[in-house]
C-alpha cells in the first residue's frame, strides 16, 4: 500500500521533481560547488526537463504536494519522511527534535526548527548575516536595472519587484546576492540585518523551478515566478527581500502574515506589515519567514551602502548566521 502511495506521488511530481528540480548532485558536497557562469550548454536532458516545466499544471503539482506534505496520518508522514531522508540525507544534527518521525506531518520536519545555540550571528554589529542555508547562485553589482540570472541571461528589477518604483529606483545600481535552497537544506529564512518592515507584495506567477540548469535556461526565471518580495529600513540602510516560489514551492509563509500562498485568486495583492498594532520589525537573525519546499532568495541593497564579503561568490555554499558582507553605515 505505502510503496503504491509513493509511487503515486511520484508520479504526480512531489519525488520525482524534487529530484529534477535538484538536477545538480541531490547532496553536494560543503566544498565549492560549479559556479553558474561555467555552464556553456544545456543537456539534452535539461533542456527536455526545462521543456516540460513549460506544459506542466506547475500550481495544480504544487497543489497535490501541499496536501500531502500536511498530511498527519502516521504511517504516511513517516514515509515520507523516510523516503526523503534516505534520498537527500539531510542534516540532523542541529535540529531542535532529533527524531525526525516525532514530526506531525512532513512539512513540519521539512520546516524544523535548529536548536537555539546551533548558529551564532556575527560578533561585527555591521555585519550582514547569511539569511539562509544554500548556494550562492549569483552575486554583484546590480547593472542599471539589471539582475545576473546567469551567464548571458538578465532580468530587471521593475519586472522582479512588480513595478514598485519607489524601490526599483533605490535598489539601481545597487547590489544583490541570489541564494538556491536546496532539498537538504534549512529552510528557515532569517533577517540578514535589523529592520522594520515598509512594504510586502505578492507577486503572483509561474512555478518554474529554480536550479541551476532552470536558471540557465528559462529567461526572466526569478522575475516570472510567484513570488513575495518584503522592504526592510534600519535607519539609513533599505534592504530587499524576495522569496522566490517554484516547483512543488507553491506554500511561503512570513511571521508576521502566516501562509502567503498559495492564494486565490492570485493576482499582486500588498500584504499587512503589521503585527500586534505595529509594523513588523525583527533584529539580526530573527525568522522571517519560511519555504514549504527548497527555492531562492534575493537579497537587494542599494548602491554604496553595503559590501559583500571578500571572495563570496557564484557557487559558494553558505550557512545561515555567516557573515557575507558589512554595512557601510
Amino acid at each position: 500500500m505505502g510503496r503504491r502511495v509513493v509511487a503515486g506521488l511520484r508520479t504526480a511530481g512531489l519525488w520525482d521533481n524534487l529530484r529534477m528540480s535538484n538536477i545538480v548532485p541531490s547532496r553536494p558536497s560543503d566544498t565549492a560547488a560549479t559556479p553558474v557562469s561555467a555552464v556553456k550548454e544545456l543537456s539534452a536532458a535539461a533542456r527536455a526537463f526545462i521543456a516540460l516545466q513549460h506544459v506542466l499544471p506547475q500550481h495544480g503539482i504544487s497543489r497535490l504536494v501541499h496536501a500531502a506534505a500536511r498530511s498527519q496520518t502516521p504511517w504516511f508522514k513517516n514515509l515520507l519522511i523516510s523516503q526523503f531522508i534516505q534520498g537527500f540525507r539531510p542534516d540532523l544534527g542541529e535540529a531542535l527534535v532529533a527524531n525526525p518521525l516525532e514530526f506531525k506531518s512532513f512539512n513540519a520536519f521539512f520546516t524544523r526548527a535548529l536548536r537555539a545555540d546551533a548558529r551564532r550571528m556575527p560578533e561585527d554589529p555591521l555585519a550582514l548575516a547569511c539569511p539562509v542555508d544554500g548556494t550562492v547562485s549569483e552575486i554583484g553589482v546590480i547593472e542599471g536595472e539589471r539582475l545576473l540570472q546567469a551567464k548571458g541571461r538578465y532580468y530587471t528589477l521593475d519586472a522582479l519587484l512588480a513595478g514598485r518604483r519607489v524601490w526599483v529606483e533605490r535598489f539601481t545600481g545597487g547590489l544583490f546576492a541570489t541564494i538556491y535552497l536546496a532539498p537538504h537544506n534549512y529552510h528557515r529564512i532569517h533577517m540578514s540585518t535589523a529592520g522594520v518592515l515598509r512594504e510586502a507584495w505578492y507577486v503572483p506567477g509561474r512555478l518554474f523551478s529554480v536550479n541551476r540548469v532552470t536558471a540557465d535556461g528559462v529567461a526572466h526565471l526569478f522575475a516570472r515566478n510567484e513570488r513575495v518580495v518584503c522592504f526592510f529600513e534600519d535607519g539609513a540602510l533599505q534592504h530587499g527581500l524576495a522569496l522566490i516560489g517554484a516547483l512543488n514551492v507553491g506554500s511561503m509563509e512570513t511571521v508576521w502574515h502566516g501562509e502567503v500562498a498559495p492564494r486565490k485568486p492570485r493576482t499582486l495583492a500588498r500584504l499587512e506589515i503589521e503585527q500586534g498594532g505595529k509594523p513588523y520589525a525583527a533584529l539580526r537573525g530573527e525568522e522571517m519567514g519560511r519555504f514549504n519546499m527548497g527555492s531562492t532568495v534575493i537579497l537587494l541593497f542599494p548602491k554604496n551602502s553595503i559590501e559583500w564579503a571578500e571572495g563570496l561568490a557564484s557557487g559558494q555554499i553558505v550557512r545561515m548566521g555567516q557573515t557575507i558582507g558589512r554595512r557601510l553605515a
